[in-house]
């Protein structure tokens, strides 16, 4: 019986979870962050190529 009062204590007891939560919630902005960098990085490197494309084409014929 001694053990099933502890058991039902350990169950009821939420100390730990707000940790947890913040934890979740942590990892959540994390992710979004790092999905956000990734398409304006994505973004930003296409609209670079096309003046670079452009540079290299003309640089290309002015040798030949």
């Amino acid at each position: 019986m001694k053990y099933v009062k502890h058991l039902k204590r350990f169950f009821r007891n939420e100390s730990g979870a707000t940790a947890i939560e913040y934890a979740l919630i942590a990892a959540m902005i994390s992710l979004s962050v790092i999905a956000g960098a990734s398409l304006i990085g994505n973004g930003i490197s296409n609209t670079l190529d096309k003046p670079t494309n452009a540079i290299q084409t003309v640089a290309d014929k002015s040798f030949d």
